[in-house]
């Protein structure tokens, strides 16, 4: 297994906790007939999955805003709407 370092700039923990529901639901919402596409889930659905997320505490930080900081830090990305997790090569 290699020891990869993660070439993403760090987040402050309100914005990790989300990533970790986040990718959690992407990845867990993929299905075998998707057609080799990667899992996602809307930008919307996104928004709904983190507002309904008990492990967050948002009054701190909009939903919105922690999808917005996880695009624009390379941890997700936007294809068509649709939020998809970045994985680091090898």
């Amino acid at each position: 297994m290699s020891l990869t370092v993660d070439p993403r700039p760090p987040l402050p923990k309100w914005i990790t906790d989300a990533y970790t529901v986040l990718s959690a639901h992407i990845t867990d919402s993929g299905t075998d007939d998707s057609g080799g596409q990667a899992p996602a889930i809307s930008r919307e659905r996104a928004i709904d999955v983190l507002i309904e997320s008990d492990e967050l505490a948002l009054e701190q930080r909009t939903p919105n805003t922690r999808s917005q900081r996880l695009i624009e830090r390379g941890y997700l990305y936007e294809v068509n709407t649709e939020l998809r997790v970045t994985t680091l090569s090898e």
